[in-house]
């Protein structure tokens, strides 16, 4: 990942420790303590309140680099729409999924409601910027309604 060097001027460690570093925090869900154990195994030796002022400081640019490499969602898209148990209560799962078998965004209620199936169909396709078909539309309306 390729960051601006004016970024980290002033700053003991390079860039691609540092980026590694806030990755590793952000990726894993893990404490300063973990990431600075998992560093401290490959030999960097760093402290928990230099991982911490580091996510503070290089975190959106971080998670930014990252949105940007992020593949492209497909142009065609389908709900995928499943029932499963959650603490013993059957819940309704709906999943906006592309061509590539990509998942977009998922839903999870506990009962099925067609005002609220489209109103999460339009939001996959704006959160991702792509323009779905009428033919989607129908397909959804049919799973909605159980014909498909």
């Amino acid at each position: 990942m390729s960051m601006p060097s004016s970024l980290y001027r002033r700053h003991r460690f390079p860039p691609e420790i540092i980026t590694h570093t806030v990755w590793l925090y952000y990726r894993f869900a893990l404490s300063y303590r973990n990431v600075e154990e998992i560093m401290a195994m490959r030999g960097v030796l760093l402290t928990d309140e230099s991982i911490r002022e580091w996510c503070l400081k290089f975190a959106q640019t971080c998670a930014t680099h990252l949105r940007r490499r992020r593949p492209q969602p497909g142009g065609k898209w389908h709900l995928d729409e499943v029932f499963l148990k959650i603490n013993g209560k059957d819940h309704y799962v709906s999943r906006a999924v592309d061509q590539d078998c990509n998942v977009l965004d998922i839903l999870v209620q506990s009962r099925r409601n067609k005002k609220t199936a489209k109103k999460f169909t339009r939001r996959a396709a704006e959160g991702f910027a792509v323009r779905p078909t009428s033919d989607h539309h129908r397909q959804a309306e049919e799973l909605q309604r159980g014909e498909g």
